[in-house]
């Protein structure tokens, strides 16, 4: 089997766009969960929080006619690629032209905007606001087809739109086209724009918070006095490649992915499954040809539901034991199809950099969720080379990613 390194990783989230500008905040105890006020006019939704990208704006040398078929979604999944593939020095190189380089790209659903379009024709029988590129920026796989264009790669596309594992599908997916020899190359990621949309998704079942005049304090994974998650948007791309046509080429190698399952609950639509997500774990472990005691730290998916944060960590603590263990979406929210790539991302600078962030909020673990080193305070100090990023979505499907860390 063909081994698959990283050579490039970027993203844009609610703390910043760089590693260093987002370990300051995590550091600081800072998050990205801010009131919506806008959002006061939705009368019958219970939650005003989300956590938005507030500095992101259209770059300049982006032309009108590069982006017009982009939403708010493909933006930042263009974007990201776009200083991620600076990173790993393949920008303007030839080869991710020629076919060489595939793309494996997901978020939940496409952008809202056009959306609203399309509803207020089949109210009005107006067609105002409908335009040619209006279904391209609304389609579920509208970041994975923009990316593409954007920067004319030829190779396989494999659009992942699978709610909350969306990020974490393609790069897994990615990962398996390089390593069974299909691709050199991949662009790996996903993204997800704010609408009150998501939130009343998950409010309609409960699941949001509601803490609005404190989104300082939510949301709360793990925590005994948590009510439910806040969602958030943003987007993360990693670059992946053969290990040998990295090495050839003098790339820089960030980690290596050893890793990967994905399987379904096949029970229920929303209700998670603890012994099928314990089931992931040991297949990404069986995968890696690694023992549980290998793994030095899982970063998990960790939304503050209720059910959510019980069957994952019973299911972590089953498979690996009292591990070291931390959500990031205290800090950004739940970014849905972006998380998956975004905490896949700074889990490998955290396990480059020997330091990894707290869950934001976690101050008393509920008795009910399982037996682990939940990650407090400051964060943690941790020479640790090899990880696990976790994440679960609607429909019973799970993921698990496993890297290891390049000296």
């Amino acid at each position: 089997m063909r081994r698959v390194v990283v050579t490039g990783m970027a993203g844009i989230t609610s703390l910043g766009d760089s590693w260093t500008e987002i370990e300051a905040n995590l550091r600081g105890g800072r998050t990205g969960i801010r009131h919506m006020a806008d959002w006061e006019r939705f009368g019958d939704l219970n939650t005003r929080l989300g956590a938005p990208v507030e500095h992101f704006a259209i770059p300049a040398h982006y032309s009108r006619r590069m982006v017009r078929s982009m939403g708010r979604v493909a933006l930042m999944s263009v974007r990201a690629t776009e200083m991620a593939l600076a990173a790993a020095g393949l920008l303007d190189d030839a080869s991710i032209r020629d076919g060489r380089m595939g793309i494996a790209y997901g978020s939940s659903a496409g952008s809202m905007e056009p959306l609203r379009a399309f509803g207020q024709m089949l109210e009005t029988g107006s067609m105002l606001g409908v335009t040619s590129t209006s279904y391209i920026q609304m389609m579920s796989h509208t970041s994975a087809v923009n990316v593409g264009l954007f920067f004319g790669l030829k190779g396989r596309v494999i659009p992942t739109s699978s709610a909350c594992t969306s990020g974490s599908q393609a790069i897994g997916y990615a990962y398996e086209a390089i390593r069974f020899g299909r691709q050199e190359m991949m662009v790996a990621g996903g993204a997800e724009e704010l609408s009150a949309l998501d939130a009343a998704v998950f409010d309609t079942l409960f699941a949001t918070s509601s803490k609005n005049d404190t989104p300082e304090h939510t949301p709360r994974p793990f925590d005994a006095a948590r009510d439910g998650l806040v969602v958030g948007e943003g987007a993360a791309t990693l670059i992946l490649e053969e290990r040998e046509h990295a090495l050839a080429r003098g790339a820089s190698i960030h980690a290596e992915i050893i890793g990967f399952a994905s399987n379904s609950d096949g029970a229920h639509v929303t209700q998670p499954e603890a012994a099928t997500m314990a089931t992931a774990m040991r297949l990404a472990l069986a995968d890696a040809g690694l023992p549980p005691t290998a793994i030095g730290y899982v970063n998990a998916h960790g939304t503050a539901t209720d059910r959510g944060d019980i069957a994952e960590t019973r299911a972590t603590a089953e498979v690996l034991g009292r591990v070291p263990i931390a959500s990031l979406k205290g800090h950004f929210g739940h970014t849905l199809g972006a998380c998956g790539a975004i905490e896949a991302w700074l889990t490998i600078e955290m396990m480059r950099d020997g330091w990894f962030a707290p869950t934001a909020n976690l101050e008393n673990v509920d008795p009910n969720c399982g037996e682990l080193d939940y990650l407090l305070d400051a964060g943690r100090e941790m020479d640790v080379d090899t990880v696990m990023s976790n994440n679960f979505a609607f429909g019973g499907i799970n993921t698990s990613l496993i890297f290891r860390r390049i000296d």
